[in-house]
């Protein structure tokens, strides 16, 4: 955790180093340079990077969580939740068996999974945050503590949607443990994070979080904790968590449904910034 803590501070730290201040130029050319258009490198750089906060404090961090949830109910959010609702449910006949193909008696393959139950486990994920934000706090790295912020946000709004969500719906468990499988915290929890590093670093950045949210997702399917829509609805959840609480101003997707010769219906997906 502490190593991939640093890792998060020195891509931040590194994002947006100190320009020197450019000589001075004639009038005419400073007016020109004025009116030319930021070329698309720059524009693409300041598309994955949320505007960092004047402050971080923990006040701010509390403040701010009061206000993600005020913003939970925006389309965007529906949209999502209308997504995975519905790949949960185009999922849902292989639940019974999808769990008996990932089953192995097989010492190694089992021991590949079992890190699965701890990366994914809330109080982990929540060490992680910290210390991310932790660590911008302590070497003033305004990005930094920001992210971490938002990281801690996104877990907290996290387990406020799926803990009403396991208690209302009380499925239970494919092991029989208990009647909380639906949805996925483990799943919920992970996504939510790759989302917010998604949403500050790009998806190059996030490629590892979201490779070890879907690891994390699967091994809850091997452990037989959880059935295979459970983790689909998970992410969503986590997902809708993440781009809550990190705000990128005009930059936001939209769904809308269009029709299709034919009689069917497609979901086009635009990105506006």
């Amino acid at each position: 955790m502490l190593l991939a803590t640093a890792v998060l501070a020195l891509q931040l730290a590194g994002a947006a180093p100190a320009a020197p201040d450019p000589p001075a130029q004639p009038a005419a050319a400073s007016s020109a340079q004025e009116q030319k258009p930021s070329s698309p490198p720059d524009q693409k750089a300041e598309a994955k990077e949320p505007p960092t906060p004047a402050h971080t404090g923990l006040r701010a961090l509390f403040g701010n969580l009061v206000e993600d949830v005020k913003h939970l109910p925006s389309m965007q959010n529906v949209y999502i939740a209308g997504v995975g609702g519905g790949l949960a449910l185009s999922v849902h006949p292989w639940d019974q068996t999808f769990n008996e193909h990932l089953v192995s008696h097989y010492d190694a393959v089992n021991g590949i999974f079992a890190p699965g139950k701890y990366i994914g486990d809330t109080p982990v994920q929540v060490a992680f945050s910290l210390g991310t934000y932790a660590w911008g706090r302590a070497f003033s790295e305004p990005k930094v503590s920001h992210l971490g912020m938002d990281l801690i946000q996104a877990q907290l709004l996290t387990e406020m949607l799926v803990q009403p969500l396991k208690f209302a719906v009380g499925r239970e468990r494919p092991d029989h443990s208990n009647n909380q499988s639906f949805p996925s915290g483990h799943a919920a929890v992970t996504f939510a994070t790759a989302t917010v590093i998604e949403r500050h670093l790009g998806w190059r950045n996030s490629a590892l979080a979201y490779t070890l949210a879907s690891y994390v997702a699967m091994s809850r399917l091997h452990d037989n904790r959880h059935y295979l829509s459970d983790v689909v609805f998970g992410a969503a959840v986590g997902t809708i968590a993440g781009r809550t609480v990190v705000h990128h101003g005009r930059d936001y997707w939209a769904f809308a449904p269009v029709s299709v010769p034919g009689g069917g219906v497609a979901l086009l997906v635009t990105r506006t910034k």
